[in-house]
């Protein structure tokens, strides 16, 4: 198991000294050593802001791509890999459409866009803006990989570590670990004698890392002054088979995109939810399609679709990541899928994103050529032919209760 990152919170109107970025680059470097002495190999140190339409000095692309590379320079000279300014929300509309502008002009800054959240409901005209991000970053590469650093929000919390949903919710700072734990999935299940074993072994492979981690997390928040928001136990995977986690829930007896998966999905799920772990974040399962070496596979087969990714979201935690799409996808293409993940988040009671990447080029069931170490290539997935009509094309906000809300 590896921490996949050390994921700091920070507010820049919290704190307007310019040096306070410098010391949390301070508590993420101190952080990494202690971790790494007690064993477990930090991969990135990352930096999350507070929502960016906060923050612009003005709402023009020149004054969001000046702010988006000032910050990004900010963050970079005192060494976190990584950025998130945090996402677009229905409350400012005009935000949505900035995002492919500081996609252009940024290398490790991230974005959001909010589709759906509690207080606030379901908005459809969010939805679709997430959608015409989607579309409109398509081609800011030839490869299509700006959209790698951006992704859709239903019902995510405030100081989620995982990147691209993270971003801080204001006031104090804070920092929380994001864990890349397929491995541990995997050997846990594997010689398991049976469901019941396989979800008790995990548990307590995660606890006890778990326990280590905490120990020196809220040592050092104490020494800082921050607030520890937790750890986030969705165990991503790494693209080699001895980290993936849909070879994982292949242990369990049936294969992914087959009837069966779902189940086993399921069981993996729960697991996660039994850990005593203090939380933050998703904490369920993630099914990154180009980051999972068998989940990519299945993808080249043919026997993984979206609709296939949309029902193991209504048990796993994270939604539809890093999937594939035609480069010739468009936004009312891609807004039904959107709308699923939204509704779901909502019914479900639970954090769900989407992060597709329409590919220039490809047409459904091309192979992706990518070259980065973090992606295994895999199959392009078909959307929809259509998009939706009727009351769901309107500009309405609606509130979806979740379920329990009626026993």
């Amino acid at each position: 198991m590896r921490i996949r990152s050390i994921t700091c919170f920070y507010d820049p109107k919290f704190n307007r000294d310019p040096a306070e970025i410098s010391r949390m680059a301070g508590l993420a470097h101190t952080a990494s050593e202690a971790f790494q002495q007690a064993g477990f190999e930090v991969q990135t140190t990352r930096l999350a802001t507070t929502p960016f339409p906060g923050l612009l000095p003005g709402k023009t692309i020149a004054a969001a791509q000046e702010y988006a590379q000032s910050m990004e320079a900010a963050a970079s000279k005192v060494a976190f890999s990584f950025l998130s300014l945090g996402p677009a929300a229905p409350d400012d509309l005009a935000s949505y459409a900035l995002i492919p502008e500081m996609l252009k002009v940024t290398e490790n800054t991230f974005f959001g866009g909010v589709m759906a959240r509690r207080p606030g409901g379901l908005d459809l005209a969010a939805v679709r803006a997430c959608a015409e991000v989607i579309a409109n970053s398509s081609d800011i590469t030839p490869d299509g990989f700006a959209n790698l650093r951006f992704t859709t929000l239903g019902n995510v919390p405030a100081c989620t570590p995982f990147f691209p949903a993270a971003y801080h919710a204001g006031g104090k700072p804070a920092f929380g670990l994001a864990l890349e734990a397929a491995d541990v999935v995997d050997a846990a299940f594997r010689g398991a004698g049976s469901l019941q074993e396989a979800q008790q072994r995990l548990v307590a492979a995660l606890d006890g890392y778990a326990s280590d981690l905490a120990g020196a997390a809220n040592r050092i928040a104490d020494q800082f002054q921050v607030d520890f928001k937790g750890m986030d136990f969705s165990p991503a995977p790494f693209p080699e088979e001895r980290c993936s986690l849909g070879g994982a829930v292949e242990l369990l007896g049936a294969q992914i995109g087959q009837y069966g998966g779902v189940a086993a999905a399921a069981v993996l799920a729960d697991a996660l939810d039994q850990g005593g772990w203090q939380r933050a974040g998703f904490n369920g399962l993630m099914l990154p399609v180009l980051e999972d070496a068998i989940l990519a596979q299945r993808a080249a087969e043919g026997s993984l679709s979206i609709k296939d990714l949309l029902l193991f979201s209504t048990v796993c935690g994270t939604g539809l990541d890093t999937v594939p799409l035609p480069g010739d996808a468009t936004a009312e293409q891609i807004c039904p899928v959107l709308l699923d993940i939204a509704a779901l988040s909502l019914r479900l009671d639970k954090p769900l994103t989407a992060r597709l990447m329409p590919v220039p080029g490809k047409r459904a069931g091309d192979m992706t050529e990518y070259d980065f170490a973090y992606f295994k290539n895999g199959g392009v997935l078909a959307l929809p032919d259509a998009g939706v009509g009727g009351l769901l094309a309107s500009n309405e906000t609606f509130d979806l209760k979740p379920r329990h809300s009626y026993r």
